[in-house]
């Protein structure tokens, strides 16, 4: 099961059926997102594979998983919030569990993202489950 913040999301978009107001509502989550400080912007934290500029910076407290991003693609960052909204504050060892193929399915990302943006999309989940099974 998704976190709390992530089905907020999920009933969020059952109400928005133009897929126009999802795109914004995605947008403006990312603008609402702390930016990444630039210290942390670093070939370490940037994710290959996506066309956009994305960093995420991973960190692992009382045994939960938590990270930040950010993009210069204002989508992008919008997707990252999404990322967090379903990932941030999960148990480490739930992580690699979470479906986030069928979770993200929920909201209609796969049928509406571009091929490069889906790419990208996979290319941070990857990221986010890699640092969470070396943690």
């Amino acid at each position: 099961m998704a976190q709390a913040a992530f089905e907020e999301v999920v009933e969020d978009f059952e109400f928005l059926e133009d897929w126009e107001d999802r795109y914004r509502m995605v947008i403006e989550m990312g603008k609402s997102m702390e930016p990444l400080p630039d210290a942390l912007k670093v070939p370490a934290t940037k994710v290959e594979g996506c066309a956009s500029q994305v960093w995420l910076h991973p960190a692992v407290e009382d045994g939960r998983f938590h990270f930040q991003g950010d993009s210069d693609a204002m989508i992008v960052r919008g997707l990252i919030a999404v990322l967090h909204r379903l990932y941030d504050g999960l148990p480490v060892g739930e992580v690699g569990k979470l479906d986030a193929r069928a979770e993200l399915g929920r909201l209609g990302l796969n049928d509406h993202l571009s091929a490069q943006r889906s790419n990208g999309l996979r290319a941070m989940v990857e990221r986010i489950r890699e640092y969470a099974a070396a943690a």
